[in-house]
């Protein structure tokens, strides 16, 4: 169990984080600031950019935390062929990530950022997720029913996609979900 004398902060909306976050017995609060940029250098290789990303959140609280303030920036991103997936813009551009996605091995890459008045501790943690070869149709239909816009890659693994696509995963299943609860809960520990 983690003793935190912290008053632990999730700097994020996404609902699925929440709900890991809550999975670990600790209390904490949601906090959000509005229009937080989420853009990286074009240059910065892509096992860095969730890293990169979440650290970018992270100082946009500094500002606002208080001493005893412990706050948690995440971002998820998905990457096939060396090319980074989003949160798509609209139906179309989901139907294209997911047949991208179709019949292939990518990677899911969340960087998260635990950040306190004094220090700050940030990491990157990599799943690789197997798809198989999606139907046209089975496409259409997830974007249709579940509309996939708020999530990076258009799909959640724990939606109707994945319990139809995934054939394979290496690594954290919750990190594909959107935070690496374990290696979360190893951090705060070492804290």
């Amino acid at each position: 169990m983690i003793d935190s004398n912290f008053h632990i902060i999730l700097a994020s909306n996404s609902p699925r984080r929440r709900e890991l976050l809550a999975g670990l017995d600790i209390p904490f609060e949601v906090k959000v600031l509005p229009d937080i940029e989420e853009n990286y250098p074009a240059d910065l290789a892509v096992t860095e950019i969730a890293a990169y990303i979440a650290h970018e959140k992270a100082d946009a609280y500094r500002p606002t935390m208080g001493d005893n303030d412990l706050i948690i920036t995440a971002d998820t991103i998905v990457v096939v062929d060396n090319e980074v997936l989003g949160k798509p813009h609209d139906a179309a551009d989901a139907c294209r990530m997911l047949r991208k996605l179709s019949n292939r091995t990518h990677q899911v890459i969340t960087g998260v950022c635990l950040t306190t008045k004094d220090k700050q501790r940030q990491f990157s943690v990599k799943t690789d997720v197997t798809f198989k070869a999606l139907t046209e149709e089975e496409i259409e239909h997830y974007v249709t029913h579940y509309q996939p816009f708020d999530k990076a890659g258009a799909y959640g693994i724990q939606e109707w996609i994945g319990y139809v696509g995934v054939t394979s995963l290496q690594g954290s299943y919750f990190n594909v979900m959107g935070l690496p609860v374990q290696r979360i809960y190893a951090e705060l520990s070492a804290m």
